[in-house]
């Protein structure tokens, strides 16, 4: 045996370190869902196709009040900041909501030179702009400054010059636009029904700035209307007038535009009390009728500890833990909320695609560790989960802001959620494979058709326990990509035992796998593993 190399039976001794695992080039594998009993082979070559998914399926999200600037989730980093500094920058804030969990921030540079380069790596995309704030942003298309004040009806203002960031910023990354559009006092005619106005603005003015706008859902989040700026009393049937008149000026106006809704957020897990006041999404489909061209969701398995005061009915906090984070309840709270609002599009929408337009760690910005290694699980887990249930796009909350976001908001230093998506855009192609279950506890797997390799297969296996190593066996030679911490809430990750850090320039890591022979295959503890098998020379990768 040469010097560091580690033998299989050494491992399935347990002599073997997780470290001294990922060292030897040794891995754990995950299929589809789960993987074939220890011992048994899988046959990458013979994984069926299940579907596919968009091209753009891995996307993300920058908030409206990052592009114009505002009152957004205070960083953890930044709680001990003097508040009373900041008071008066800007009141657009969602209302209700305690004004501490919130901080200014200056609107974001779109055109900073390590921001492209890294969205661009994750293209194509798409960039939704829109969330809470964008229900009451004024877009002024005067082309000047923005006035002091938001003019009455709004909270706060998006100018020529900051959509122009957009437009661009789109342009260069390989990324087009989401968005929705505002909803409050100031959009609405004397009997109370939106008028497209605004709407109508921001269309136009895309459009003369050499962009366009993908897709848009008509509001942000319906299910908590008044909360995100709508009228007093707003209601299901208000919600299907506007609705109704949205549809009809998306067709005229924009008629290449997706119309996506409803856009609905906390339903099929409890994030609080919050709920009481909920519109249910049964009503609003109910009363709109067949109006979008996609389905379209929201989704948190639950509140970070900014808002961790908020309980639900039973009287338990709609928080969570690092603890849990590799637990199968915490990760296949992704799957019970998609059946759940898959069975309203079943009943309301039959046929028409899905979309996850916002989902992240926790709502609210996230936890502490939203930005560590441990939430790569969650993110990665519920890109493999979701592609198999058909849903074709999932946007993650947010590319550069808070505790959820891939880059620190500040340096724009890639965390460990950023090099995790980065390694799924490199290696998971649209097609979906059907990789079967696996009978052992803490091993997912999940297939795709290898990316730019026809015939190629890519397998993404998480081993969530944290102790136990796993294996399984495969019946093609691979590229192995492991990813790995030294603790799993530090924010630095090691793909293969190396640390991923930008180079110069901020150049990009060249991403080296290792090989593996066919045959049997280890995944060390609290592992993440990507296995490029190029020549499965699979049908349907074909």
């Amino acid at each position: 045996m040469e010097k560091g190399e580690v033998s299989v039976d050494r491992i399935r001794l347990g002599v073997c370190t997780a470290a001294a695992c990922v060292a030897a080039g040794v891995g754990w594998m995950w299929l589809g869902g789960r993987a074939e009993a220890a011992g048994g082979e899988i046959s990458v070559g013979r994984l069926a196709r299940v579907g596919t998914v968009d091209a753009r399926y891995q996307s993300y999200n920058i908030e409206m009040v990052e592009v114009t600037g505002g009152r957004f989730w205070r960083p953890y980093a930044d709680v001990a900041r003097a508040e009373k500094a900041q008071e008066g920058r800007s009141g657009n804030q969602p209302a209700g909501l305690n004004p501490a969990l919130f901080e200014y921030r200056a609107p974001i540079d779109l055109g900073r030179a390590r921001l492209r380069k890294l969205a661009a790596a994750l293209g194509p995309a798409y960039v939704r702009v829109s969330g809470t704030w964008a229900n009451t942003t004024y877009f002024d298309d005067a082309g000047k400054a923005a006035p002091e004040k938001a003019p009455e009806g709004f909270n706060g203002v998006l100018t020529r010059q900051q959509w122009k960031g957009v437009v661009d910023f789109a342009r260069a990354v390989d990324a087009r636009i989401v968005t929705s559009f505002a909803v409050s006092a100031g959009t609405r005619g004397p009997d109370g029904v939106w008028t497209p106005k605004e709407a109508s603005k921001l269309v136009s003015y895309t459009r003369s700035a050499g962009g366009s706008i993908a897709a848009a859902e008509y509001m942000n989040e319906p299910t908590f209307a008044t909360m995100g700026g709508a009228p007093k009393g707003y209601d299901a049937a208000a919600y299907a007038r506007d609705v109704a008149v949205f549809r009809k000026f998306a067709r005229q106006a924009a008629p290449g535009m997706v119309v996506l809704g409803p856009g609905s957020v906390g339903e099929g897990v409890s994030l609080g009390p919050v709920q009481a006041g909920i519109l249910r999404s049964e009503d609003l489909l109910q009363a709109t009728g067949d109006a979008f061209d996609a389905f379209s969701y929201h989704f948190y398995g639950a509140v970070s500890s900014r808002c961790g005061s908020m309980r639900g009915a039973t009287g338990h906090a709609a928080t969570t833990t690092p603890e849990a984070a590799l637990s199968d309840d915490w990760l296949e709270r992704t799957d019970r909320v998609e059946a759940f609002y898959a069975g309203l599009r079943d009943r309301f929408e039959p046929g028409k695609p899905m979309w996850l337009t916002e989902t992240g760690q926790a709502a609210c910005g996230g936890d502490r560790w939203a930005s560590t290694f441990v939430d790569s699980f969650r993110y990665l887990n519920q890109l493999g989960s979701l592609a198999k249930k058909g849903v074709q796009v999932v946007a993650h909350n947010t590319l550069a802001a808070s505790d959820y976001a891939l880059l620190d908001e500040k340096t724009l230093e890639p965390r460990p959620n950023y090099w995790a998506a980065l390694l799924w855009r490199r290696l998971m192609g649209t097609t979906v494979l059907d990789a079967g279950t696996a009978p052992e506890a803490g091993l997912r797997v999940y297939a795709h058709c290898l990316a730019g390799k026809p015939g190629g297969v890519a397998l993404m296996v998480l081993n969530t326990d944290r102790s136990a190593a796993k294996r399984l066996s495969i019946d093609a030679a691979a590229e192995r990509y492991t990813l790995t911490a030294g603790e799993l809430e530090s924010g630095r990750v090691n793909l293969n035992g190396r640390e991923l850090r930008l180079g110069a320039n901020d150049a990009l890591p060249v991403l080296r796998g290792v090989q593996v022979k066919a045959g049997e295959v280890e995944f060390a503890p609290a592992s993440i593993t990507f296995l490029a098998a190029e020549n499965a020379n699979n049908e349907s990768c074909r």
